[in-house]
């Protein structure tokens, strides 16, 4: 039996185990294993995802390659710290908003990294966290990407799934996400539709779906299905997607309150169809669950 130190995060109810790379290295398996086993609700710890930072200062041997993450740290020499995340099915995802948050908190506590303000390498870019005085963590989550061939998306934008036909705002924040604008209960509609539209041939690499429906010019309730994850409390990157397609289709205005299973979160962007450059922020809290060893 081998023992492990672990935490458990969670960012609005998107629960996440975060694990030091020395930690990882103990276990002797791939970083998609070991998700796909600390992940398990029934026989792991059970989250959403698994976190591992990557200090640039550090050794890390790898006894396991993991691509894609390998190649992208090999060519990093400026970026403060990186991270490897998984999903709870072992599968990698380019970005996660509601995981940053965690991640920046544990990095700057566990003096990771030495400023509240600092540089991510993620498969989606280089994210920006900044832990605020007041405890939330305002991420700078870049543009979003609406080239159909960058989110990657190959379809029209009515897409047929089960007995219903959607209409649908396709929009990366570098990672695929299909928004789909309703005046039905949200959470019915991603609990029935969602794991069609995830897998749906429009999507090559697959999508998060997220269904909107706008309360007020500043304000909207979202459920979600994440690819690789199902229905989950919070999606970060989901919420953004969302504001974007919101002030892209007049709905609302440019800072939103965004209403998730698990809380809210302010998203801000202030681009247009004319400015797609903006980038999107958003602020939230990240909090600690508990600190375990967990025997393999």
């Amino acid at each position: 039996m081998q023992k492990i130190k672990v935490v458990k995060m969670q960012g609005l109810g998107n629960d996440f185990v975060v694990l030091d790379y020395s930690e990882y290295q103990k276990t002797g398996l791939s970083m998609s294993d070991l998700a796909i086993k600390l992940c398990n609700r029934n026989f792991g710890i059970g989250a959403d995802g698994m976190i591992i930072p990557k200090v640039f200062s550090e050794k890390n041997e790898l006894k396991i390659k993991n691509e894609p993450y390998d190649s992208m740290f090999e060519k990093n020499n400026t970026t403060d710290i990186g991270w490897y995340f998984y999903n709870s099915d072992g599968s990698t995802a380019q970005m996660c908003g509601n995981g940053m948050r965690c991640f920046a908190k544990y990095a700057y506590d566990n003096k990771l990294v030495d400023k509240k303000q600092f540089s991510v390498q993620t498969l989606a870019g280089v994210i920006k966290p900044e832990l605020l005085d007041n405890g939330l963590v305002r991420v700078d989550m870049g543009a979003p990407i609406l080239e159909d061939e960058k989110i990657p998306f190959k379809g029209d934008k009515k897409l047929k799934a089960l007995d219903r036909e959607f209409e649908i705002f396709p929009v990366s924040m570098g990672n695929p996400h299909c928004i789909v604008f309703t005046e039905e209960d949200p959470l019915n509609l991603a609990k029935t539709y969602g794991p069609t539209i995830e897998k749906h041939e429009f999507f090559p690499e697959k999508t998060n779906t997220e269904f909107v429906k706008v309360l007020s010019k500043s304000e909207v309730d979202m459920r979600v299905f994440e690819r690789g994850c199902g229905i989950t409390l919070a999606c970060g990157t989901g919420a953004c997607a969302s504001v974007v397609a919101s002030v892209l289709n007049n709905l609302t205005e440019h800072k939103v309150k965004v209403n998730l299973l698990g809380g809210s979160v302010i998203i801000e962007w202030s681009g247009s169809w004319q400015n797609l450059s903006e980038h999107v922020f958003m602020t939230g809290s990240a909090d600690y669950s508990f600190f375990a060893d967990y025997i393999l």
